[in-house]
């Protein structure tokens, strides 16, 4: 059977954050008139931290500050926060176990991501990490998803991209891959709906129905 690359977005995808971010930015905006309300950071969950600040900020040092002060919060709270959601760990376990190939595809950083899937006990479920640092281009184009393909040596038509995000559904989309958008993230099946994800999951395991999908003639 083909080798499939199954690439995954981090953050309400795989790791169940949502209110770790959302605490972290009302921690950085606390003594601000100008804040974002709970949809309007939720909107821009996927995409670079500093890209959603740069909203809210009058420059680049006060950006730096927000940053500063979101991480400080996040830094403190993230382990208590943050837990994988159901399935996942057994998931992947079957994925890898069947021979295909697993990475990341995330706007979070790089140290936050290591202790993010350290936490959750994914540390090495992954064939390949791609984080914020590692693109000067990011979601939602298509530059994080080539790179995890580059690295993984698998091309677009034996791929799918997992992501809970109109943001990674536009990135899977412009790299030529397959998307699954996850149901159970902050995104509504509306406002996903748009970004017209290849397959819907209701739960993680559906991966184990769709994956057999990408394996057939059809696709190769």
């Amino acid at each position: 059977m083909t080798r499939l690359a199954l690439l995954f977005d981090l953050d309400g995808t795989l790791i169940d954050s949502i209110e770790l971010l959302l605490d972290c930015m009302r921690f950085a905006f606390a003594d601000r008139a100008h804040a974002p309300t709970r949809a309007q950071w939720v909107a821009g969950i996927g995409t670079p931290l500093r890209t959603q600040l740069a909203e809210w900020s009058r420059d680049a040092p006060d950006v730096d500050a927000l940053v500063g002060r979101y991480r400080e919060y996040q830094d403190l709270h993230l382990e208590r926060s943050t837990t994988a959601y159901p399935g996942v760990l057994d998931t992947l376990a079957w994925a890898r176990s069947n021979g295909h190939a697993t990475g990341i595809v995330t706007s979070k950083g790089k140290v936050m991501t290591a202790r993010s899937l350290a936490h959750v006990g994914l540390a090495n479920a992954f064939d390949t990490i791609v984080t914020y640092e590692e693109t000067t281009r990011h979601k939602p184009l298509a530059d994080p998803v080539l790179l995890a393909l580059d690295r993984l040596n698998i091309q677009s038509p034996n791929a799918l991209f997992v992501g809970d995000s109109p943001h990674d559904m536009h990135s899977g989309l412009a790299a030529n891959v397959a998307t699954a958008a996850a149901t159970w993230g902050p995104f509504t099946r509306e406002e996903l709906a748009p970004a017209h994800p290849t397959y819907w999951l209701e739960t993680i395991a559906d991966l184990r129905t769709i994956v057999p999908l990408l394996q057939t003639p059809a696709n190769n």
